[in-house]
């Protein structure tokens, strides 16, 4: 009788990982990791290992998708992130009930939604897997896969009876869900498109009728923290966090929103303590360009709000290195990149004005790309309008005036704006001074009037 076949999913060749930890590897290549410690840990289990670059022929789609049905064990490497292996797991995990492992090496860090299913994880110190590198990890993954090879599927762990046909109570259960989820949205939706005057009162009450559920989906949360955001003020997005599950709580892109809401609340100190918590994020999840750029705004902050020369030097330099991290991790994204030319500026260190020049650059290509594809972002023409305060084009600044206030940007969103644009005005000739002044004149007027209940608030806060 042969053996039973086990079809390794994993990526090929070298690959960067884009960690700078000591502990991490720059590159792993996978063909030695494949050789040297999945393969023969497969035959020591008693499998007859298959590799995917393994197909030949001119359908390697369906040959792979049938391998992935009818393997005995698919193993599953999530080291790296990589569609191609993300995929390939969905597929096993609808087909078979059982016999579909992950692994990766003990400092991954997969999707949060892979990231909560159980791994096999190995130590994987050196990319080039020498012998010792080999020899533990063979012992780890050995281990951890005959453990794992008979855990259920989610797929049939979620939906009892799947895939036979679903029973009716079941069925309408889900479409009494779906109907609950299109109110929601709806409700959302409504609340966003209400009279100025309207939002906060609308915003509230969806929050009443939706927001205090025992079981909450990430997505519904994550669409609350941002109607809160927009329409009700940051304290409301503190308090609706604090209500949240930990697995919801702890959601890179939640922490990410109550770091910012936090450092926006206007409670003394807030700042230094969104920053630490930034920067642990970092640390655990990652850099993107969106949490450096949060982190550097919240050493832009504390710069402004520095008592002396020395502090403020240093949080200036920490929100520049913060922002050009941010700008590397992607140069498609303006928001980091944006926030140079002022601060560059404003260090003035030699070369600083060429770097601003350069980021100037970046950051208008990249809004541009950002409109090309008329992508939804909700910063790309407040970005453009302070490049033109920037610039001194006063005509420009007039145009997307119009656009910012026709698209009915959140008052957060203009107040963050208004600060950088004043910061560039005095720095042209003073009839330039006076039209953008009037620019910035006409950019207050688009924020809500304060109640007041807020008018009291702000004093206390004082």
């Amino acid at each position: 009788m042969p053996d039973p076949i086990a079809f390794m999913v994993m990526p090929f060749g070298r690959r960067p990982t884009g960690r700078s930890e000591a502990d991490v590897p720059a590159e792993i290549d996978f063909d030695l990791l494949w050789f040297r410690v999945y393969r023969p840990v497969l035959q020591e289990i008693g499998y007859r290992p298959v590799r995917a670059d393994a197909d030949v022929g001119s359908l390697i789609i369906t040959e792979m998708i049938q391998r992935l049905v009818l393997g005995d064990l698919v193993v599953a490497d999530l080291t790296l992130a990589n569609a191609n292996v993300y995929y390939e797991v969905g597929v096993r995990h609808a087909a078979r009930k059982t016999g579909c492992v992950l692994t990766a090496a003990g400092w991954a860090r997969p999707v949060f939604d892979l990231a909560q299913m159980r791994q096999v994880r190995f130590p994987l110190a050196d990319g080039l897997v020498d012998e010792a590198s080999a020899t533990t990890a063979r012992a780890h993954l050995a281990e951890g896969l005959r453990r794992l090879m008979e855990a259920v599927s989610p797929v049939f762990a979620g939906v009892p009876g799947y895939p036979a046909q679903s029973d009716p109570q079941r069925v309408a259960a889900f479409a009494d869900l779906a109907d609950e989820l299109m109110s929601f949205d709806a409700d959302v939706r409504e609340a966003f498109l209400a009279p100025q005057s309207e939002q906060r009162t609308r915003a509230s009450e969806v929050l009443e009728r939706h927001g205090h559920k025992p079981a909450v989906r990430e997505a519904d949360a994550l669409l609350l923290l941002r109607m809160l955001r927009d329409l009700v003020g940051w304290d409301a997005v503190l308090d609706y966090v604090a209500t949240l599950p930990r697995h919801i709580a702890r959601h890179p892109l939640v922490m990410e929103q109550e770091c910012l809401a936090m450092a926006k609340a206007g409670t003394p100190g807030t700042a230094v303590k969104a920053a630490a918590r930034l920067e642990a994020l970092i640390a655990t999840y990652g850099e993107t360009s969106e949490r450096l750029g949060l982190l550097g705004g919240r050493y832009k902050q504390l710069a402004n709000e520095a008592s002396d020369e020395p502090e403020r030097r240093r949080y200036l330099d920490q929100a520049i290195n913060s922002y050009e991290r941010g700008m590397t991790a992607d140069l498609n994204d303006y928001y980091p990149t944006s926030n140079l030319p002022r601060l560059y500026r404003k260090r003035s260190a030699e070369g600083d004005e060429a770097l601003a020049a350069e980021a100037e650059i970046v950051t208008m290509a990249a809004c541009r790309r950002a409109l090309a594809r008329r992508a939804a972002e909700e910063w790309v023409r407040p970005t453009l309008l302070g490049l033109a305060f920037d610039r001194g084009d006063v005509a420009e600044a007039q145009r997307l005036l119009r656009e910012v206030a026709a698209e009915g940007p959140a008052a957060w969103k203009i107040e963050t704006t208004l600060g950088d644009l004043e910061g560039s005005t005095g720095a042209h000739a003073e009839k330039v001074q006076r039209q953008l002044n009037g620019v910035l004149t006409a950019l207050k007027e688009l924020l809500p009037p304060i109640s007041p209940a807020e008018a009291d608030q702000g004093e206390s806060q004082q």
